[in-house]
Formats: C-alpha cells, structure tokens, sequence
C-alpha cells in the first residue's frame, strides 16, 4: 500500500509538470534605455494629475503579485520600477526563483533593471542614435489608434481572462508585438482612456514622466498607538520575544488598522490608515528597512526590530485582507498571553525544523492561548489562507469545494491545547511538507509528511474516544463566546479564487468543516507563512497536496459529529468514484464506531446538526432571507431591500437542473439595482443595492489536483445570492432598476441556449466596451466604501469576460 501512495504521489507530479512546457519562456532582446530628460516645466502632477487616472483604469488590471508583467500601479514605485518578463505565478520553475516583491528585494528603478526590469516611462535609443516613445506611451498609442467599437461585445480571438499569455514585449520587441496583436493596447479591451486623460498622460510622458512623492503623513494619533506597539513588540526577556514572533508571522500578512471604525455614521467614511507589520533591521524612531527574507520565518541573520509602517500604495481588495491593532488589542494581548505563568527557557532559531513545525517552535507559549488567540480572530486567518497568495489558480483552489461552512471546536474541550500530555505526544508528527522544494525531495517528503500526518490522526482518535467516550457533543463546537461573529464562516470557491464571509451564508451545504487547534495552525503556517510564491513545481505541489490533507481532516472532524451508523454513506457521497481509491490509500481510515452524543430524529443528520446550530445561534450564524427564509411573503410590508431579497429569492439555491441558467452563469456576477426615485432608502444616501451571484459548481469530489473537468456533476450546480459584494474578481456585472426586477428574475429563468443566455447578457449586462463601464465597475467599491469602507477595495477586472 505504501508502494501505492508513493506511485500516485509521483503520477501527480509527472502530470503537473508535463503540461508546463507548453508556452516556452519568451528572450528579452538587449535594449537602451535613455535616461528621462525632465522637463523644467511640469503641466501635471503624478500624485494629483496621474495616479487618478492610473487607479480609474489601469489598477483594476495592474496590481498584486498577478499584474501582467509585473507593471504594478498601485504607487509610484512600480510604475517606476517598469514591466518584466519574468513571471511571479509560473508552473514552470524547477527551482525556487529570487523573489521580485516591490518595496523589498530593491529600491531604485537602476537595481529593478539589473534583475530584468524595463522602464515603461523612459525613450529608448535605437540604430542611428533615433529614440522611440516610452513603452507606456506607444501602449496607449496603440489602444488610442485601434479601439474596438464601443457597445460591442470583445472578439474572441482576443485573450482575456486568467489563462492569458502576457507577452510583455521589451522596446525592441513592440512592432512586433503591435503587427501581432492590433488591438493589444492599453487599457485592453476595455472602455479606454477619454480624450482628456490621454492627453493628460501622454503631456506628462513627453515631459519625463516626473514623480512628485508625497511624504506619507502619519497623525499623532496614529504616531502614539505606533510607538506604544513598538515599544511593547521590542521587550527584551526571552518571553516578550518568543511571543513577538509568534504575532509577528501570524500577522505580517494583515492590513492593520490602529484606530477602528465601528459604524459609517461614527466618521465621514474614510478609512483609517493601514499599516503593515514588519521585521526591520533598523530600531524605533528611524526610517524601517525592512528584513528581505522570502518567508517571515527565515533567518533574519542579525538583529532586529519588530516595526509598523504604513501601507504603500493604493488599496486593492484581493490583498486587503484587515485586523484591528489598537488599544483595546492590546489589552487583549496582555490579558491573553500575561495572564498565566508561562516561561521561554531558550529561544528557538530559524532552521529547517523550527520553520517546518510551529507546534514545536512556539511549545513555550501554553497552546490553549495560542488557539484562543487564533479563534478571537478565525475569519482573518481564514482568508489569510483563502485570499492570499496560495490561492491563485484552478490547481491551487480545486481541493476545496464550491461552498462550504466552517466552525471550530470549542477552547474548552479542544484536546490539544487543554492536554499537555497529549500535546506533547503528538508534536513530532504535526511538521508541514515544503521547505526543502527540489524535486528530488518531493516524493520523500511528500510520502514522509503523508504518513506523519496519519500517524498523528490514529493518535487523535485514540485521545479523543479516551476523553470523551460517549462521542462528539454539541457543547464542543465553538459558540463564539455568545458574541464573537467568527465563529462560523462560509467558504466560497470561484473556480480560481475564493472568498470568506462572517456567518452562514447560502443554502445548506454539500460539506461542512470542523477544525481545532492543529488544524487551523497547520492550515496558516502551511498556506501562509510557508509557502513562498516564489517556489518550486515541487514546494508548490507539497503545499496544495497536504492542503488536501487539511480539507479532509476538517471533513471527517465534522463527521465525529454524526451517527456512526451515517458517516459512511455521508463519506461516500463527498468522495465519488476514484476519490474512494484515494480514500483507502492516502487518507486515514474513517471512524464509524465511536458513537456521537448528539441526538437526532431525522435520516438526515448532516442538514439535522446545521439547523440545529443555526437555531441556537441564530446570531452567528445569520439569517439568511434569500436562501433560508419561509415566512418573507408580505411584499407590501417590506423595505425597498426586502423586496428586492423577495424577488430574488425566487432564482436562489435551486440546482442547474431546475434553473438552467446557471450553466451558462460565470462564477462571480456582481448586481448592481438602480434604486426607484421615491423609494425611502434615498433619504439614507443610498442610490442603489448591490448583490452577488455566485455559481457554486459540483464535483463528484475535490480529491484530486488535476483533472477536475473529469469530476464535474454540472446540473447539481447552484445559485447564490447575497445582497454585498464578495470575491475580488468579478466576471460580470448586470444592471437593473429596481422596477425591472420582477422582469430580470424572469429573463435570467428563461434562459436555456447560448443565444438566450448572450440576449440577457445584452439586456442586463455591463460590457467591457460600455462607456459607463468604469463608473459602474468602481461603483461596488464606492458602495464598500458607504457602507464597510474598512473592507473597500479597488475590485480586479483579469477575469471579466469578453461580455
């Protein structure tokens, strides 16, 4: 059987790199660049004049590690720093690659060229000592000479979407690349630059494209809760220092706010500034230098100083991923971790085992304050894992299921941290797959870190029948404490990205999950902290298989929770066909013997234990009006949201099978309704509602990386709506006045064809090429920023459609 597990381990491997020699790397051919002539007369400012317009039509593309290119405008610095061929995401890498993140591996435009960088703002010499325009101005050139006509749906032979070669050409490169693809220019395929802002950057160009940096104003208010973070991060004692780092990995990730924000009408709705927390060789009260290892967990190689600073750049939703940080925190963190006598006899360093094992770094700090610490916040260590840099890709988010919803055991009876002895019995076998990323080591360490982490399950479930004899209790499911909102979330897979929302959202779900201590911090360390983007095919593949692992550990926790004469068939249903091969062979074996203390009445125990929970917390779990809700049927009664839920209810939660329109749907739709001109929610500021329709696809499972079409049950698909915008990447927008709904829910029922689906579209949708795409696209964050401006963001338009 072992002999089994290491075949299939090194079958998926074979596969995941055959199919990445497709599309060879392009050359960049050797180039010139002149040094930028500026111009003593400036007719526009970057920060006032550009980065506007920079922000209005180019972020919604050119931003994060997926920026075509590597062109990010977020803030002057990329736009400085240029364009590159090399590729951040790249299935191609046998070997780890040096990292390229703005603001860190290099600091001047002349260091980003030495590692393959090419300015977009500056001439170019070519033979005879001729110049040509900079990249950017022959980019928008091209979209300004060659646009697509406006109000038509964009061609299919052009690329769009997530799958889209960039070919980034250098300057020598660029005729080519304009023969090749006409309609290639920039903003692409979009609703372009209007007569104004072309000139306006073509003016600025011409004159050398010269940037005014702004110095970054911090208020004293700020500058206090700063220095007192500071101060108390930088204490001296082994304990302080253990448990500074301890933080610091687990929030380097987040946007940081000092100051919260408890409701819109408390300020003019601006958000707070962010900061983010960082490692710096450079002490309090000077300028951060921040530490450039690639993990947060990486040998630092002499002293340093845990600091806070602010955020660069413009916020774009996919990576504003926020945590409160202020005064009352840190309150919290003194009562939390000061309360008890814990000692760090000896610092752990930063090797291969103390990264590899948190459970064994972090031993010092009692695990029952660590998991409380974890569950005060679960919804922002959840999307840490979910939003951030792992989870891009089909490959990287197809071990997850479509929707699903999450809860956590409960601190009090949660083995681990509440038994010391068990706890320690248990460590050896809890290290994460990853660090060591040749491809060499990926069959070892896979089958090795495989068999540990069943080794560990078999212990587990010998703990816990041992502790709680008579089986899993409702009692040892987290309550939130009666009031904390991460106590159930809800999971959302888009095919290639996800999203997670605070309570339960949806219909009852095909799965759900149960993580304890060891789940939740091995989820974090092995997504988050130690996975480097950067990485191999082979630390790429260690990380995504054990996050496989995770998912089923999650899934048969909840299970301890159902009879035992009902987990089998439960099991079976989730994990169809080969999935029941790999259940037998990777997997550890399913308890169905411990009973469960729970008392059902139904024969269907799964949805039985859901409502039972929504029941006794309704609160925390939500109510779900759209979905969940019998008794919403006085229309006249009802607010203009309400009618607006009633009438899209009629469309929600219902297979592919009965509404075929969720075929033909893309993943993420963003709604946005036109409210009616005497409706009452005017009085309130608000011009229009906004909802989500997500498609939640079906698979016979999500056991596997590869082949997920294979798996696809396409008329169990269904429908989600929910009245806020979640997920980063919309794929369409429609637009509907609020009079028009009875007439959308209609038209969106009828559709049953390509042609029916493409004339509802035309209806209701919002194309690339409308000239009020712009302002509806930033509409949704502009209504993010009314209604929860913490969570604002600038959306991302990569996976829009060619609508």
């Amino acid at each position: 059987m072992k002999k089994l597990v290491r075949g299939s381990t090194y079958a998926i491997v074979i596969l995941f790199i055959s199919s990445i020699f497709l599309f060879p790397a392009n050359q960049q051919q050797e180039k010139q660049v002149k040094p930028r002539i500026v111009s003593e007369t400036q007719t526009y400012s970057f920060s006032k004049n550009i980065q506007p317009i920079l922000e209005t039509k180019c972020l919604a593309c050119h931003s994060c590690y997926d920026a075509p290119c590597q062109l990010k405008m977020e803030s002057f610095q990329g736009v400085d720093r240029g364009a590159s061929k090399l590729r951040v995401y790249d299935g191609r890498r046998l070997q780890d690659t040096p990292p390229t993140r703005l603001y860190i591996d290099a600091q001047t435009p002349g260091e980003w060229y030495k590692k393959g960088f090419y300015s977009v703002l500056s001439e170019y010499s070519q033979k005879g000592d001729t110049s040509t325009p900079p990249l950017m101005q022959r980019m928008l050139d091209l979209g300004q000479n060659n646009p697509l006509p406006a109000n038509t749906r964009v061609p299919d032979d052009i690329q769009l979407g997530f799958d889209r070669i960039n070919y980034c050409p250098a300057p020598g490169e660029f005729d080519d690349y304009a023969d090749k693809f006409p309609h290639g220019g920039m903003p692409l395929a979009v609703s372009g630059l209007n007569k104004n802002e072309y000139k306006t950057l073509s003016t600025w160009l011409e004159q050398g494209a010269e940037i005014d940096t702004q110095a970054v104003v911090i208020s004293d208010k700020d500058q206090l809760m700063i220095s007192r973070w500071e101060a108390w991060l930088n204490q001296s004692d082994k304990r302080s220092k253990l448990l500074s780092r301890y933080l610091y990995e687990h929030l380097f990730l987040g946007h940081l706010y000092l100051n919260s924000v408890s409701h819109p009408d408390d300020s003019d709705n601006t958000p707070p500034r962010f900061y983010q927390l960082i490692r710096s060789y450079t002490p309090p009260g000077e300028a951060p230098e921040i530490v450039p290892t690639v993990r947060p967990n990486d040998d630092p190689h002499k002293p340093f100083y845990y600091r806070l600073a602010p955020l660069p750049g413009t916020i774009v939703h996919k990576t504003h991923i926020t945590y409160r940080f202020d005064s009352n925190r840190l309150k919290r963190y003194q009562q939390l971790f000061y309360s008890s006598d814990w000692k760090a006899e000896t610092l752990p360093g930063y090797g291969y085992h103390d990264r590899s094992n948190p459970f064994i770094t972090f031993a010092a700090i009692p695990a029952k304050l660590r998991y409380r610490f974890l569950l005060d916040d679960a919804r922002f260590f959840v999307r840490s894992f979910i939003r951030g840099p792992v989870c891009r890709g089909q490959i990287a988010t197809n071990v997850i299921r479509d929707q699903f919803w999450v809860m956590f055991e409960s601190p009090v009876s949660e083995l681990y941290s509440n038994n010391p002895r068990y706890q320690s019995s248990v460590n050896d076998y809890l290290g994460l797959p990853g660090e060591r990323s040749s491809l060499l080591d990926f069959g070892s360490q896979w089958y090795t870190y495989n068999n540990k982490r069943n080794m560990y399950l078999d212990m587990r479930q010998k703990a816990y029948k041992q502790a709680y004899p008579s089986g899993a209790a409702l009692e040892q499911i987290w309550d939130g404490d009666g009031n904390n909102n991460n106590a159930f979330l809800t999971v959302f897979r888009h095919h290639n990205s996800a999203s997670v929302t605070s309570g339960w959202q949806g219909e009852i779900p095909l799965t759900a999950w149960i993580m304890g201590y060891p789940l939740l911090e091995r989820t974090y360390y092995e997504l988050v902290v130690n996975f480097d983007v950067f990485g191999s095919v082979s630390h790429q593949a260690q990380t995504r298989l054990y996050f496989d692992l995770i998912r089923n550990g999650s899934e048969t926790n909840f299970l301890r929770f159902m009879p035992a004469a009902s987990r089998q068939a439960i099991y079976a249903d989730w994990y169809q066909s080969s999935a029941k091969i790999k259940a037998k062979i990777t997997y550890h074996n399913l308890d169905t013997k411990t009973p469960t203390n729970i008392a059902f009445s139904s024969q269907q125990p799964k949805a039985e234990l859901l409502q039972t929970l929504q029941n006794r917390y309704p609160a925390l779990t939500g109510t779900d009006i759209i979905h969940r809700c019998n008794t919403c049927n006085d229309r006249d009664a009802l607010s203009p949201e309400d009618r607006s839920n009633l009438a899209l209810k009629k469309i929600a939660a219902k297979p592919a099978s009965a509404l075929a329109a969720i075929k033909w749907l893309p993943e993420v739709s963003f709604v946005r309704i036109n409210l009616d001109k005497n409706s009452e929610s005017q009085a309130s500021g608000e011009k229009f509602q906004v909802y989500t329709l997500l498609r939640n696809r079906r698979h016979s499972s999500v056991a596997f990386l590869l082949g997920e079409s294979l798996r696809y049950q396409e008329d169990l698909d269904s429908l989600t709506i929910l009245p806020e915008p979640v997920g980063s990447y919309p794929n369409l927008i429609l637009q509907l006045n609020q009079s028009q709904l009875d007439e959308f829910v209609s038209s969106l029922e009828s559709v049953d064809s390509d042609r029916s689906f493409d004339r509802f579209v035309e209806r209701w949708g919002v194309g690339r090429m409308s000239p009020q795409f712009w302002q509806v696209f930033h509409s949704f964050r502009d209504y993010m920023q009314l209604t929860n401006p913490l969570e604002a963001g600038v959306y991302d338009m990569n996976r829009y459609g060619h609508w």
